[in-house]
């Protein structure tokens, strides 16, 4: 699978949960549903980070790809 398809499946699973985080909030309070609600919350964690991961690499991709383009081999130390 590709970055960018990486990206959108995670983009889903975050927005999936997002909506299973808000049907916990409305929901009695229960145990049950406090466990539904962490569990939705977890997996929206997960998620957000695999779309920063894969949005971290995406940039690091394009920049290789630009430093190819202009013949750069190098790239400066970070300060």
């Amino acid at each position: 699978m590709t970055v960018p398809q990486h990206l959108d499946n995670a983009a889903a699973r975050m927005k999936e949960a997002s909506f299973r985080i808000e049907a916990a909030r409305q929901g009695p309070l229960t145990c049950e549903n406090q466990k539904a609600w962490l569990e939705a919350l977890t997996d929206y964690c997960v998620a957000l980070s695999e779309v920063q991961t894969y949005c971290n690499e995406s940039v690091h991709e394009k920049l290789h790809e630009l430093a190819g383009r202009t013949g750069v081999r190098k790239f400066p130390a970070g300060g």
